[in-house]
């Protein structure tokens, strides 16, 4: 029999969305034994070579690893990994050098946060780069660092380095493998989509469409990628460019088969599920589709999209062109992206003169500056632990501050649970070589449930770690503890609070960039003059933002009212926008396949809808009336789209 809360015990929902475990993928098996391996490997050395102090340093060193090991592309881990590693050694040199030095280690440490703050925002490399930082400078100026200068980050950076030396291991016989599979995933998703198109399934096709932008968005991400740093021309990643690029068209034409009503025949998924396996196999044969014959333009769009794709799918010599990114300019980040080193220039450039990245800068100093001030004035034995929590804590690009303050105190009373068994049973010594082996698989593990599970399995690794530099066993849990719920509460204060762009929903805002957007696209769709590529650029950008608006909207779900409650008034704005787009690229599809386009006149009234709705969501928190004056010829393939806009101008009204 079910049992209910009673009204005055219900959890609310926030809360609920906080606690609830993410969807995890299958463990990561070669992760698992990485770090099981990475971790105990320089314990046990240090244990035999009767320093232990220095194998504790390298297990440290490794857990930084372990936390980076998340790329699938062994090129991608190289930039995962190795630069974080060195930007740790520069930061535990920084620390260790004003150790015990009371106030030059708080201005230190503070305007090393800025920097790290700073260059957090150029992208997620630079993210895990500048939280090492530090991080490790933190650890450096809060613990007495062994032997001389140079060896604690050299012993740190060679601990990071051998869990890159682990994941490389297999590179010679797997070189291709992850790209292969990432396309292939792709192209499994979009048999998804075709399979949802005309569902009944309340959101199937909605959430299809968003897993297709996600799988997209990382296998462009992951190939590009990994062509900036090929030198010369490389056969097989053109080959896998061509690939993405083929079923941009099959991507287009389902919003046209969807808006059609009626489900595909199911030989239409079929057929793409066997491109994927040829493409995951690297087939080049003659490649059967068997599908039926089209009758109509919506099934010929899909029909002519998946023959297209199925001869760059057997081709040899796949060219990177046609309507896909891979045709864009040198420097379009879903195109050929521009050289590392104008690239690096121009992020350094964007750093220092973006106000985005000073007030995150800022923030961060700010609260690592109290946090130092205060263990500096009040007495606290080894206090870092303050700010290597709001470290933690105080990374927006990694979700919301609210909840990662909760899950931070919430995972790390269960970490000091298994913590406090492990530091008073378990003697000191050989003994801490087993249960590193056992801990640390957990942090790969349980860290894709959610930032609470993967502070609950660092902690006692952590810990046990410490223990070995300052032998101070289970007496450091309570104020571990405490200095946990301190740094939480410093971030929430000083980092949160007292900052009124953390109560508001971004939702909003970057609604309304997608629909200035959406303007813009449907302009091009029906110009003359629009290169094919060009406008195939403009509709995947402009779903990889939609994506982005997604997310920030689950993220805003998590914060505390009203900000979450003011988030969730926006989510069928945010559906409505993207049936919006769904709607321009089915019209765009089925005038390209027979229909009759649509007039200038026609063109222009839409476009200018979509701009006016632009205006009236940015920056604003309340959504309002708004006029809706959309006529047009009922035969016309622009007459759904001026349905969806005019739904979604009808939405931004609190009267209906």
């Amino acid at each position: 029999m079910s049992r209910e809360f009673p009204i005055g015990l219900t959890p609310p929902d926030w809360l609920v969305r906080n606690l609830q475990p993410q969807r995890a993928a299958p463990v990561n098996r070669p992760a698992v034994a990485r770090a099981a391996l990475a971790m105990t490997l320089p314990l046990a050395i240090g244990l035999a070579v009767g320093q232990p102090s220095y194998g504790a340093l390298a297990s440290m060193g490794a857990l930084s690893g372990v936390i980076g090991d998340t790329a699938d592309a062994y090129r991608m881990r190289i930039l995962n990994i190795a630069i974080p590693q060195l930007f740790g050694a520069v930061g535990v040199t920084l620390g260790s050098a004003v150790y015990g030095f009371g106030w030059p280690a708080v201005a230190t440490v503070t305007g090393v946060a800025l920097v790290s703050g700073m260059i957090s925002t150029i992208g997620a490399v630079a993210s895990v780069s500048g939280l090492l930082l530090l991080l490790n400078c933190v650890v450096g100026a809060g613990l007495p660092m062994p032997g001389p200068w140079w060896l604690a980050p050299l012993l740190m950076t060679g601990g990071g380095l051998l869990v890159l030396l682990l994941a490389l291991l297999a590179w010679p016989l797997r070189s291709g493998v992850p790209e292969r599979s990432a396309v292939a995933a792709a192209y499994r998703t979009v048999a998804d989509l075709l399979a949802a198109c005309g569902s009944d399934v309340p959101d199937a096709y909605e959430d299809a469409r968003h897993t297709v932008t996600q799988s997209l968005n990382q296998s462009y991400d992951l190939i590009l990628a990994r062509r900036t740093r090929h030198h010369g021309r490389s056969p097989e990643l053109t080959r896998l460019v061509a690939q993405l690029n083929a079923v941009t068209p099959v991507v287009e034409a389902a919003p046209a088969a969807h808006l059609a009503g009626r489900p595909l025949p199911p030989e239409v998924p079929a057929a793409v599920l066997h491109l994927a396996r040829a493409v995951e196999t690297g087939f080049t044969g003659p490649i059967d589709l068997r599908l039926p014959t089209p009758d109509s333009e919506t099934s010929r769009a899909v029909d002519h999209a998946l023959r297209h794709a199925a001869e760059v799918v057997a081709a040899p010599d796949a060219e990177p062109g046609g309507p896909g990114p891979g045709a864009g300019a040198p420097d379009d980040r879903l195109g050929r992206p521009a050289g590392l080193r104008s690239r690096a220039a121009r992020a350094a450039r964007d750093v220092a003169l973006s106000a985005a990245s000073w007030r995150y800068g800022l923030r961060l100093a700010l609260c690592i500056g109290l946090a130092q001030v205060l263990v500096s004035t009040v007495p606290v034995a080894r206090s870092y632990w303050v700010a290597l929590t709001i470290t933690f804590v105080l990374k927006p690009d990694f979700g919301s501050v609210f909840s990662r303050a909760l899950l931070r105190a919430l995972g790390t009373v269960a970490g000091l649970v298994v913590a406090a068994a492990v530091l008073s049973q378990v003697p000191r010594g050989w003994w801490d070589v087993p249960v590193m082996l056992v801990l640390a698989p957990l942090i790969p593990a349980l860290t894709p449930r959610g930032y609470g599970y993967q502070t609950a399995a660092i902690t006692p690794v952590i810990l046990l770690l410490s223990d070995t530099l300052n032998h101070q066993g289970a007496a450091l849990l309570l104020p571990r503890l405490a200095d946990s719920l301190i740094g939480c509460g410093i971030a929430l204060v000083a980092g949160y609070l007292l900052w009124p762009e953390s109560w508001h929903t971004r939702v909003g805002a970057k609604l309304a960039d997608a629909v200035a957007d959406t303007a813009r696209y449907a302009d091009a769709a029906f110009g003359p003059d629009v290169d094919p590529a060009a406008r195939a650029r403009m509709r995947r950008r402009l779903y990889r933002d939609l994506s982005v608006v997604r997310t920030e909207f689950q993220r805003a779900l998590t914060e505390p009212p009203p900000t979450g409650r003011r988030a969730a008034a926006w989510w069928p704005l945010v559906v409505a926008v993207e049936r919006i787009v769904d709607a321009t690229t089915a019209a765009r599809v089925r005038v390209k396949h027979g229909a009759a386009p649509p007039s200038a006149q026609e063109v222009a009234q839409v476009t200018l809808q979509l701009a006016e709705l632009a205006e009236g969501l940015r920056d604003t928190e309340v959504l309002y009336p708004v006029r809706t004056d959309l006529t047009g010829p009922p035969a016309s393939v622009l007459q759904p789209l001026r349905q969806e806009i005019a739904a979604a101008r009808a939405i931004t009204s609190p009267t209906t």
